[in-house]
């Protein structure tokens, strides 16, 4: 019989698989203090971890241990070096967030087009005849978007644009131009380029050594002086410093930010009192549909691996 160790709560649909499979005994533990952690992996086969840090020291600690199975799409709390190690295997559920993502990039781009809370300000405050003192909104309706990467978010992404009329460009080096064409965008090879063009540009790539800080001071310069920049991937990837001066000195219009390069942010992050940037707290996938999909797929990877059913395209190649 195999054990999970669930570090921290997932949703009871996912629970419910473990209960159902005779094969399977579960934990559920929400306190991730090492000392604890190290002793309950002592005689675990595998572990659901949703943002909890995965060192080297757990790892080592967890003697059974065959597979991470993360919930979510993101594995940078895990120690890839040391899992590679000792043959661990890490999961991701990539089949249960692209639309919720999608949705959540429109619901940033939509606010801060639209001007964010102050339609809304202005009637509760009882100065509705002040509406035509208003500044003038944004469309989406005909205006150009960069997607940068072009992974399952990317790809639901484009069907929303698209019905919106946005046009859309796609960079991603690693995904054909055919592919891209298929979805109704069109591939652009030249990053530096291709971004100055753009009205809105939203980010759905891994941070990695190329990707940090991908969108710096020079690259802001470069865009329109109305355009939109959303990032619901990884922090780091935009520099948080450029990015509240590009604000500030009107270089670009707004920004939407899910993550950050520290999270929480820390207290003197210019950005948390930046009125040009709609913030939330890594929460793009927090809805409750995608929260059961999530805690489904994430046990059901684990079901799988000791099956030898897990598929490919969820498996971090590392």
């Amino acid at each position: 019989m195999k054990k999970v160790l669930i570090i921290k709560n997932i949703h009871s649909s996912g629970i419910q698989l473990l209960k159902k499979n005779k094969n399977f005994t579960y934990e559920i533990i929400e306190n991730i203090e090492n000392n604890l952690l190290k002793e309950k992996l002592k005689d675990c086969d595998a572990v659901s971890l949703k943002t909890s840090k995965f060192d080297k020291e757990l790892i080592e600690s967890s003697p059974k241990l065959k597979i991470i199975s993360r919930h979510g799409v993101g594995y940078d709390n895990v120690d890839l070096n040391a899992a590679k190690e000792k043959k661990i295997t890490i999961s991701i559920t990539s089949s249960s967030l692209a639309a919720t993502v999608a949705e959540h990039v429109f619901f940033m781009m939509l606010n801060v087009s639209r001007g964010l809370d102050i339609y809304d300000k202005i009637v509760k405050e009882g100065n509705f005849k002040k509406r035509k003192n208003l500044p003038l909104s944004k469309e989406l309706y005909k205006k150009n978007i960069l997607i940068i990467g072009f992974g399952r978010v990317g790809k639901n992404l484009i069907k929303k644009c698209i019905g919106f009329d946005m046009n859309v460009m796609v960079y991603d080096p690693f995904v054909n131009e055919n592919t891209i064409k298929s979805f109704g965008g069109k591939k652009v090879k030249d990053f530096y380029k291709s971004i100055k063009d753009t009205d809105y540009v939203s980010i759905h790539t891994p941070l990695t050594e190329e990707s940090k800080n991908l969108i710096n001071m020079k690259v802001l310069s470069s865009m329109k002086k109305s355009s939109i920049i959303i990032n619901t991937s990884r922090g780091g990837i935009i520099n948080e410093n450029d990015l509240n001066e590009a604000l500030n000195k009107n270089i670009i219009f707004g920004a939407g930010l899910d993550v950050f390069e520290h999270e929480p942010p820390n207290k003197n992050n210019l950005l948390l009192k930046n009125k040009r940037v709609l913030l939330s707290p890594h929460a793009s996938t927090f809805t409750e549909e995608c929260t059961a999909r999530m805690g489904v797929e994430t046990i059901q990877n684990i079901i799988d691996f000791f099956d030898n059913k897990l598929n490919n395209s969820k498996i971090v190649k590392i």
